[in-house]
């Protein structure tokens, strides 16, 4: 039985050697995350045999990262795009290689998907936020408005003067290409700078694998999200990109309604019939483009494009219906057989109340954003029961596994029992997240899989950096079965974390 429902991140045991220096005895996987970077949530996964080099290799990527984002961001207004899009109308405009690429892309895969890919859409999307905070629906005279300008051409490229040319004042979007775009450079860039065997780049949920290892990776179920649910489906990837686009992470609510901030640009409204689509492809554009196309086209429109290219997808419907290619099941991780056990015996009293499996607790929190330091803190969460004895361990997030120590609450109760295990540190592919914003779940059993009675529990979050902060929140929560809600202010590394006992929804 694991110790732990979830290990975000982990890092393969190094041989301590006499005087106290590190030696791995043999290649490694060293994993790092970040926080707030091209808002959402940074992780690289290296496989070598020494950490100076993997330290080589990430910089290198996270150099890259900052160069093309310097390029592409349109929230910066120093950026070269966002110079670009203030520029005189019909002139010719010199950019960069990385610039006319993306413009390039952009006008290839709109021809491609007929129209449902188009960097205009960021119209409709404004359109649909303003009219969240109104709460009214846009009017139908509005959304055609919208459609007859996202269907004018918007730019010339001319390949042999690398220029590009606005034809119009309406504002455009990079963000879709150029995180799939910075991935697929930023890999390139560790694999080259450092002598490393193996790198994963993961940003927001879309990733790229380049070099001697295969990748294990959760897909997230869009119905299921917190971070330890158990994922839809597991896959073994080599040298492929994996991205997923859904609904289910960001949209607008008007009144009841939910809408997606998926825009089909032919219509102007926000796509329903599609809730996340998983693509396996050659490269990180191709399988975020069309990760994206898979929310709006149908699913035979999907299948038809996804064969011209040979990529692999897992689309869910709207009504929870999983629809695969021929060739996804070349890339699912076969299912481990395990020997069937006695159940454990309860070790709780007959006449005490057991929790009611028609419910659950829902930790939301998020780590603030500290300047200058965007590394993700270590972090354990975990429950206590009122005699202050951990029942379950919830989550788990470390790259080291020699400062694991610092977690010093956890590591009092649980340093002995931790083991690190190849299936707690498989990448996770899901939609965009917002950045450092996390959901946990507890199903209320114990480590060893039974239902804890009902009373007061105590959950922890504990978070620590290396050389640097040691915190900690304590919930208190009476868990029996009517629902309740309670937030706590948080500390240096958290924002407010709120709590939510009910029904599962």
């Amino acid at each position: 039985m694991k110790i732990l429902a979830t290990i975000f991140t982990a890092l393969a045991l190094i041989g301590h050697q006499p005087n106290g220096e590190e030696k791995p005895l043999k290649s490694q996987l060293y994993v790092s995350n970040h926080e707030n970077v091209l808002g959402t949530s940074l992780e690289f996964k290296i496989l070598s045999t020494s950490e100076i080099e993997v330290t080589k290799a990430e910089q290198a990527a996270l150099k890259e990262i900052n160069r093309l984002s310097d390029i592409f961001s349109g929230y910066n207004n120093n950026s070269e795009f966002s110079r670009w899009m203030k520029s005189e109308l019909n002139k010719p405009v010199k950019v960069s290689k990385e610039l006319f690429e993306m413009l390039n892309l952009f006008e290839q895969w709109k021809q491609q998907t007929h129209g449902a890919l188009d960097p205009s859409v960021a119209i409709a999307s404004k359109l649909w936020h303003e009219a969240a905070l109104k709460q009214n629906n846009p009017s139908k005279a509005s959304l055609r408005e919208m459609i007859s300008k996202m269907q004018n051409k918007h730019y010339l490229l001319n390949a042999a003067d690398l220029t590009a040319t606005r034809l119009d004042q309406v504002p455009l979007v990079m963000n879709s290409f150029a995180k799939s775009y910075i991935i697929n450079k930023a890999c390139d860039a560790a694999l080259a700078t450092g002598n490393v065997e193996n790198v994963v780049v993961n940003i927001g949920g879309d990733l790229v694998t380049k070099g001697s290892d295969t990748d294990l990776i959760h897909v997230t179920n869009p119905l299921e999200n917190a971070e330890n649910d158990a994922p839809l489906a597991k896959l073994l990837v080599k040298n492929k990109a994996v991205a997923t686009s859904g609904n289910y992470r960001r949209g607008e609510q008007i009144g009841k309604n939910w809408y997606s901030h998926i825009i089909d640009p032919r219509t102007a409204k926000p796509v329903a019939e599609i809730i996340s689509a998983t693509v396996i492809a050659e490269n990180a554009v191709d399988a975020g483009a069309l990760a994206t196309a898979f929310n709006i086209l149908t699913l035979k429109e999907s299948k038809a494009l996804a064969e011209k290219s040979d990529a692999a997808y897992l689309i869910v419907t709207k009504e929870g219906k999983v629809v695969t290619s021929q060739n996804w099941s070349e890339y699912v991780a076969p299912n481990k057989v395990k020997e069937i056990k006695e159940v454990t015996k309860s070790a709780y009293a007959e006449n005490q109340k057991l929790w009611d499996p028609k419910f659950e607790l829902t930790i939301n929190f998020k780590f603030n954003v500290i300047e200058d330091n965007s590394h993700r803190p270590y972090a354990a969460i975990w429950v206590e029961n009122e005699k202050r004895e951990s029942v379950r361990n919830l989550a788990l997030w470390y790259r080291k596994t020699n400062w694991i120590p610092d977690l010093r609450n956890w590591y009092r109760i649980n340093g002995e029992r931790f083991k690190a295990d190849k299936d707690n540190y498989a990448s996770v592919t899901g939609a965009t997240r917002n950045p450092g914003s996390y959901t946990i779940k507890w199903d209320g059993k114990d480590d060893k899989g039974n239902y804890v009675p009902q009373g007061k529990y105590t959950v922890i979050i504990e978070t620590a950096k290396e050389h640097g902060t040691n915190e900690i929140i304590r919930q208190v929560l009476d868990l029996k079965k009517a629902p309740i809600k309670a937030t706590n202010t948080g500390n240096v590394e958290v924002s407010a974390a709120n709590f939510e006992f009910g029904k599962k929804k």
